[in-house]
């Protein structure tokens, strides 16, 4: 079959034209990447001294914790910045686990996070995952390829719950951001647990800390944490466990976690990471570039 150069003109205009939308999409999903990671420092205050006279009001094992894991002289974090790998499923029925790799910002003055991450499918596709809470608002959008939306929401009651828990969950990579000086307070369960509430405007959550012998988060744990599950939502028990302590800039942070969801009698690992870097507001400069 011979193809004539008018049709040449025409796959060539078709080929130019996916092209630029191709583009114009990755561009405005890196702009809106960006424009949250700028939000989030615009709330990265001066940092304070961490009040370490003031653990001795703490329930005995959050007390022990922060002793262990902040040096003395110690400043309140503004922005972490976090590298993750790891795997991931896209819910707790399947069996298939997808690598991903992600890029986190952290800012406890915002009670907030943005975690931007590329999920790799076969033959070099991916998809990329834009979570966020900002002052308790939280938002989630989901892309193919990085340019065609697959799903997007903001501002739902029950999602902006389910991501203020995640960003007390993931604190542990920011302790600072878990003191009383940082708006969360800590009632005693036991010699080995606490209970950490974090308000937020209207909204108000709760998580369960698990602390070990060395004084170190084992694990988190909710008895109901919305998830959405058939394009609805449930509140199930949710548990997350940590391990590997090390010390980065004189912090001792886990460098492992994974997380999952309590279904049928049974814990479903979701997610299972590794933190290969993390900044401490060292990532503002960064940001501002």
């Amino acid at each position: 079959m011979q193809i004539t150069l008018e049709q040449m003109v025409l796959m060539a205009g078709i080929v130019a034209g996916i092209a630029i939308v191709a583009a114009a999409g990755w561009l405005g999903e890196r702009a809106r990447a960006r424009a949250l990671q700028k939000a989030l420092l615009g709330n990265a205050a001066n940092s304070q001294a961490v009040d370490f006279a003031a653990l001795e009001e703490l329930p005995p094992p959050v007390r022990r914790y922060f002793l262990h894991v902040l040096p003395q002289g110690q400043k309140l974090i503004r922005i972490a910045a976090i590298q993750q790998s790891g795997r991931l499923r896209t819910g707790a029925k399947t069996n298939k686990w997808l690598p991903f790799t992600a890029q986190q910002y952290f800012a406890p003055m915002a009670k907030g996070f943005v975690w931007d991450a590329r999920v790799k499918l076969p033959f070099g596709a991916h998809i990329r995952v834009l979570d966020n809470c900002i002052f308790g608002i939280g938002s989630g959008r989901v892309s193919f390829l990085s340019v065609f939306p697959i799903a997007a929401e903001n501002d739902a009651p029950e999602l902006n719950a389910a991501a203020l828990q995640r960003y007390l969950a993931e604190a542990v990579w920011c302790p600072t951001a878990l003191l009383p000086q940082s708006g969360v307070a800590w009632t005693a369960i036991d010699e080995q647990s606490a209970l950490a509430t974090l308000g937020v405007h209207d909204l108000s959550v709760a998580l369960e800390f698990r602390f070990n012998q060395a004084g170190e988060v084992a694990g988190v744990f909710a008895p109901a944490r919305f998830a959405r599950i058939d394009g609805e939502y449930r509140q199930l028990p949710w548990e997350g466990c940590f391990a590997d302590y090390q010390l980065v800039s004189g912090i001792r942070v886990p460098r492992y976690g994974e997380v999952g969801w309590h279904m049928d009698g049974a814990l479903e690992m979701v997610w299972k990471g590794e933190i290969i870097s993390i900044q401490y507001d060292a990532a503002i400069a960064e940001m501002k570039e």
